[in-house]
Order: structure tokens, then sequence, then C-alpha cells
């Protein structure tokens, strides 16, 4: 039943009444009514004797994509030979909590519409769409005739791989430039050991490798080839400072979804790729290596990244840096220091990974609190609140400036523009070879 309908009854309801006042309208009441049920029968006929009527298919995408618009498709078929309204309903996963989702429409005749509406989600994981709803009714609008389709289905959400594409001109574009540099590198004397080979006139005294100069009786001398590429680690600060929310994201998503992205970029730019996250201790390690199933291994393993909600131990994550890492590596750790007193606790260790590998360390601006400064202040409580928010968001500026006189790279950042602040980070040191 439609409102329209119990509209109209309601109305031969009042007529009725009135009627018993004034006897003259109560044969137009009569006839009113007895047409109003002829009406009701054959709306209840036109929609009803075609079995099939309206057929409805939901058009999911293999996989969504964290924090980006995601386009859903519903393509609808009218069967009926007549004009239709009808009215989609969509059992949406429960992340969302949206109670109030429809699409209305009229479709003529035998006409097929595909319907698209965006979600955005914002929690990795597995998303259960129920049936598709659709009420359809004619042009009379009194009787509406509803259809279910079974279309129940899970995707699985997984970091932004949407931005891969978006960032990915960024790789290929002339930003050296930006810099003023104009630099040709080349690296030898690495680890990239080649092979074992007699000594000839000119070769670096330095590579004389003694054991096989010992079993051959004859001077032999290591040979390594040119560093080609190097290791990019992208190391994720899971503890429950990252729990944060922004934007519906929390700090821990908005650094998985750049480090996809940049994992990416290191890749195009022959650079090794790899990853792992810590807390209490190191987990979910991905090897720096470049080949072609690299960026499935990462994207599976930032899918099942999450915060245990713990105080996070960065000597363990020195200790396995050394133990782990043996070539110099570029680190881009992705955390977040609120005070100048939680950065002092972990100085000692960065100050010790620096030493043998390049750290970036990447930590977050609190939008919230600058979007509060610039709201205008009129009691004096409000005067005392922004003082305080004043002075976090300058106790952020002390640890850039705490991190550069110990010689560290640091990034501070709004979490909406990460991404991009840490593949532009990336750009400047690979033109200015500071790896």
């Amino acid at each position: 039943m439609k409102k329209r309908f119990f509209v109209v009854l309601f109305s031969l309801a009042v007529l009725f009444v009135v009627s018993y006042f004034f006897q003259e309208l109560f044969g137009v009441a009569k006839l009113l009514f007895y047409l109003l049920l002829g009406v009701f029968v054959f709306d209840i006929f036109l929609l009803y004797r075609n079995k099939t009527g309206i057929q409805a298919q939901r058009i999911l995408p293999e996989k969504l994509s964290n924090g980006d618009d995601n386009s859903i498709d519903i393509k609808v078929v009218n069967r009926f030979q007549f004009k239709t309204s009808v009215k989609i309903i969509d059992e949406l996963p429960i992340q969302w909590q949206i109670r109030d989702f429809k699409i209305e429409a009229i479709l003529n005749a035998s006409e097929e519409k595909k319907f698209t509406y965006q979600v955005r989600p914002s929690e990795r994981g597995e998303y259960h769409f129920g049936n598709l709803n659709i009420f359809s009714s004619t042009v009379l609008g009194l009787v509406t005739r509803k259809q279910q389709f079974s279309a129940e289905a899970m995707v699985p959400n997984y970091p932004s791989f949407l931005q891969l594409k978006k960032y990915d001109f960024i790789a290929f574009t002339n930003r050296l430039k930006l810099f003023g540099l104009k630099k040709i590198r080349r690296i030898g004397h690495t680890m990239e050991f080649e092979q074992i080979k007699d000594y000839t006139s000119g070769d670096d005294v330095r590579n004389i490798n003694w054991k096989a100069t010992a079993k051959r009786n004859s001077l032999m001398v290591n040979q390594f080839q040119d560093e080609k590429s190097q290791p990019v680690y992208s190391v994720i600060d899971k503890g429950r400072v990252m729990k944060m929310p922004f934007n519906q994201l929390s700090l821990l998503d908005y650094a998985i979804n750049a480090t996809l992205v940049i994992s990416n970029i290191v890749l195009k730019k022959n650079d090794k790729a790899g990853m792992f996250t810590f807390s209490r201790k190191v987990e979910d390690r991905v090897i720096a290596q470049r080949r072609s199933a690299q960026m499935h291994l990462i994207l599976e393993t930032l899918y099942n990244v999450e915060t245990d909600f713990s105080e996070s131990d960065f000597s363990r994550l020195y200790v396995d840096v050394k133990r782990h890492i043996k070539q110099r590596s570029l680190l881009l750790l992705f955390t977040n220091f609120e005070t100048m007193d939680a950065l002092h606790r972990q100085l000692p260790y960065l100050q010790a990974i620096n030493k043998t590998h390049l750290l970036v360390v990447i930590f977050f601006e609190n939008t919230e609190l600058k979007s509060f400064m610039h709201k205008k202040a009129t009691t004096t409580h409000q005067v005392f609140e922004k003082t305080i928010a004043e002075k976090f968001i300058y106790e952020k500026k002390l640890i850039v400036n705490e991190l550069h006189k110990y010689g560290i790279q640091s990034i501070l950042t709004a979490p909406e523009n990460l991404t991009v602040n840490t593949i532009n980070k990336y750009l400047e040191i690979k033109a200015r070879g500071l790896l």
C-alpha cells in the first residue's frame, strides 16, 4: 500500500461522516468508494500479472579502497509494459550505519537503467552487503509491489589502492628541477657483491680477499657491481598513539595508505620497497625487494595490520633494525609525538638507528586543534583553551627542530597531506643523493 491510497481512503471516511449530516452526499460517497475499490483492484492486477516485474542486480567492485569514494552500481530493468515508479533500498554493510538509503526513479516501459552511488569506507576488513529491495508502482500510485533480490555479498576493504594511479605521475615528472639539482650518481664498493677475480694493476687494494689469496697463492680481489637500487622501508607504528581519528580515518590507516603509495613509487623509481610494523614487537615484515609480486605482497600484508593499543617499544625497533637490515636503507617511520617528553624518551633509539640508516620521522599535525585556533574566543574559558591549543601546536614545531638538531630528517604533516608529502620527501632525498 502507498501513502496515496491511505490519503484517499481517509478522505472518503471524512466524506461518509459529513454525509451523516448531509444525506445528499451519501450517494456520492458510496460511488467514490466503489470507484476506489475498482481502481485498487485494477492497480493490483497491473502490478502482479507480470511475474517478472522488475529485475535488479547490484554490481560490486572486487575490493573497496579505504578512505576513497568507491562506486557501486545497481542495474534495473523494467519488464512492465507501462511507465513504472521504482524505489531502490539497498541493504548496506553495518560499518556505514546508513539506515535511510534509497534511490527513487521513473522507468519507461522495458527501459533498462544503471544507478551509481558512492560509498567511503573508513575501516579495513570485510564489508557484507545484504539483499536488494525494489518497490514498484504504477502511475495510479495506490499499490506498491515489493521484490527482494538475494544479493548478499562480501567485499574486502583494502588500503587505498585508488591512490596509486593518482600519485603515479609525481614519480615521472621532472621534480628534480624544483631542488635546483642535476647530479649523476655512481655508487660503487657497496654490498652488491659480484665476483672474486685475479688482482690486476689499478684494482683497489682495499678489496683484496685475503682468504682467497691464501688459497690460490696469488692476489685475489672482491669485485662489486654498481648499486642500482637502494632499500626503502616503510616502518609503521601501530601503537595506541596511531589510533587517533581524523576525518573518519585513524592515523594508522593514513600511514597504511601512504605506505602502499610510496612503495609503488619506490618500485617505479627502481628502488627496493619493503615494510614492517612495530608496537611491543616487530611484525608484518616484507623484505625490501624489486620483483613483480612485491606490490601484491605489500597490499595483502597491509590489509591485516591492526593496532594493539599498546605503548610502542622503540628499543625493540632499534634491535630488530640492527639485526635484520644490514644494508644502509631509507627508513620512513610513521609515528606520532604529541609532546617533547614523548620524543625525548625515544630519541636515543632514533639517533642509534640514524647512525647506520637514513631515518625520516613522519608525524602528524593536530588539524582539529588548528581549526579550534581559528575560532573567535569570547569568554575567559575559551581564551584559556586557545592558549593550551597554541602550546600543543608550538610543541610540534619544537619536535621538528629537536630532530633536526640531531641530524634526523622529519616530516610534520596534516593527515590528509601525508601521502603527497612523503612522496616529495622521498624524491628530495633521491635528488640530493642523501642515501
